[in-house]
């Protein structure tokens, strides 16, 4: 970043702060006019400059995964679902309509009905092998092993992770799976990105139902094509796996 933007930006942030005073105390002359409902000290200014936007920002890969997620689990209608380390927003939500249990490295203190919150290692989860049904892991296992969240450092923590997944997934199981895809490479220490294809290798032995993209451009693609990832930077894979009855 040169200089140049550096010093724009905040020129622009203080043009900002100039004018939220002069609103200040504009507001505070027009409340005169009124009955007082409400004190408004200045210790009590709360100052938000960025938020005046011609649209609302947001998170697509944390937008779009969770809804695709939650479109699959109402269609889906499991007696019960378990989720490792994904949003707290998304299993706060399907809560709603299916019973969840909630694991992570670093567990959520959850106070809702039809949610429970409990520790677990995603390197060994504590479930006997292929007894869980309905179980999902999104935007989590590219983060395992880079240390980023307190955990060991392990170059294949993330296979490791995939495995357990596979290990406990019951026959006849969905798995919701989701990473960033793109051309293959760490970010380190905040993530791997994945092609389309090392997913489905490292997922050898399960069918996949579909796979949806959030690619850089753009909202969700379900039943994407394959050959879009190969494009991506940094987009998001949405994989719905399926453990075949043998």
């Amino acid at each position: 970043m040169t200089p140049l933007i550096n010093i724009a930006r905040m020129l622009r942030r203080l043009w900002r702060s100039i004018n939220f005073m002069g609103e200040v105390i504009s507001f505070r002359r027009m409340s005169r006019t009124y009955p007082r409902r409400f004190t408004m000290g200045w210790r009590d200014l709360y100052p938000c400059l960025d938020d005046r936007t011609t649209g609302t920002s947001f998170d697509r890969h944390y937008i779009y995964h969770p809804a695709w997620a939650a479109r699959i689990i109402a269609e889906t209608a499991p007696a019960h679902h378990v989720d490792i380390s994904s949003s707290l927003s998304f299993c706060t939500i399907i809560s709603a309509f299916v019973p969840v249990t909630f694991y992570d490295y670093r567990p959520a203190e959850l106070n809702l009905s039809n949610l429970s919150s409990k520790p677990a290692d995603l390197l060994a989860l504590p479930f006997q092998d292929e007894s869980i049904p309905s179980i999902s892991c999104m935007h989590v296992v590219e983060h395992v092993g880079l240390g980023r969240y307190g955990d060991p450092l392990d170059p294949q923590g993330d296979l490791k992770a995939m495995a357990e997944l596979k290990r406990v997934l019951a026959p006849g199981g969905l798995l919701l799976f989701v990473v960033p895809v793109g051309t293959p490479r760490i970010m380190y220490n905040a993530h791997r990105i994945y092609s389309y294809q090392q997913v489905i290798e490292y997922f050898t032995g399960l069918s996949l139902v579909e796979f949806s993209l959030i690619p850089d451009n753009g909202g969700l693609l379900r039943h994407a094509p394959q050959a879009l990832v190969a494009e991506q930077k940094y987009g998001c894979g949405c994989f719905w796996f399926k453990k075949t009855i043998s």
